[in-house]
């Protein structure tokens, strides 16, 4: 009775270490800020989207265009136009001045028909989500919206340790920890954190 008594307690100690050394190799993340509600942030058109583009008493050059996967377009009279990584105004200034050329004092207007503009604003959702994917960014947009797009967590997710790789300002690189099983599966709301354009959120597996 004393041997098998000596054995759990040995046991109970190996787990434990074995538990310690697997929660020090995680690493810690400073915590992702909470969501905030206003953000001077404009879209920028990406290969994929589609424009509808309107000149003002001039319907022959008016209609629809894509923009292609190298990011240009090509419209009535204009071809190879730059349009990825620009705004829908600072689009139709563009048109404007490569029609002046044809039509005097053109007047152009540019509307996004849809897409999920270039891929450094695109958010994408790796690892332990129900369905990973990338995303179009939208205004306002918080970390509820990003789990709810992507179908929440897998049952192997660990979504306290998750963590959002975002690019500074200033081009650094840095994590910021998020607690999704608190936000998803506890309905803990101040859990919820702003998500910005280009923000990765990694969702690793549990070990246990």
């Amino acid at each position: 009775m004393h041997t098998i008594n000596t054995l759990i307690a040995r046991i109970g100690v190996v787990v434990a270490i074995v538990a310690m050394a697997g929660c020090s190799s995680t690493p810690t993340y400073p915590p992702a800020p909470a969501q905030v509600t206003e953000r001077d942030w404009n879209y920028q058109l990406g290969p994929g989207d589609s424009v509808s583009v309107f000149v003002w008493r001039n319907p022959e050059v008016s209609g629809s265009f894509p923009i292609r996967p190298d990011g240009k377009m090509t419209m009535n009279l204009i071809e190879d136009l730059q349009a990825s990584g620009k705004t829908p105004s600072q689009l139709a200034r563009d048109i404007e001045k490569a029609l002046s050329k044809y039509i005097q004092e053109p007047i152009a207007t540019v509307i996004v028909g849809g897409g999920i503009g270039p891929y450094d604003q695109q958010i994408r959702v790796v690892g332990e989500a129900s369905t990973p994917q990338a995303l179009g960014y939208r205004e306002n947009m918080s970390l509820i919206d990003l789990m709810i797009a992507v179908g929440g967590l897998t049952d192997f997710a660990d979504g306290n340790k998750a963590y959002l790789q975002r690019i500074t300002p200033d081009g650094k690189r840095i994590q910021l920890g998020v607690r999704l099983e608190d936000l998803i599966r506890n309905g803990d709301i101040t859990a919820n954190a702003d998500v910005r354009p280009g923000d990765v959120l990694v969702i690793p597996e549990s070990l246990f």
